[in-house]
């Protein structure tokens, strides 16, 4: 049998979010890795959520390797690791 390993924790690099907003944003995410295993379906489904519960337009970007300069709204930024997964969510 497989061995797997559960990702509960999220190591934060930078973040202008609210603290509820964050920890939403962590739990989402969390949960967005136990269920999808694709990148693309891990940050669809982030960026849908986010649009439910704090309105459009988020953009989440969900990879191994990736460089970024983005512009966000003040506020809605966060840039942080599940595991080896980096996400930069952010709202426009």
């Amino acid at each position: 049998m497989k061995n797997h390993t559960v990702l509960t924790t999220a190591i934060l690099k930078a973040s202008d979010l609210a603290d509820e907003i964050q920890t939403k944003v962590f739990e989402l995410s969390i949960d967005a890795t136990r269920t999808y295993k694709v990148e693309k379906d891990i940050a669809t489904y982030l960026k849908k959520e986010l649009d439910l519960l704090y309105g459009a337009s988020w953009h989440v970007i969900v990879g191994r390797s990736f460089g970024s300069n983005v512009t966000h709204e003040q506020g809605y930024f966060a840039y942080y690791y599940i595991g080896d997964l980096a996400f930069l969510v952010f709202k426009n």
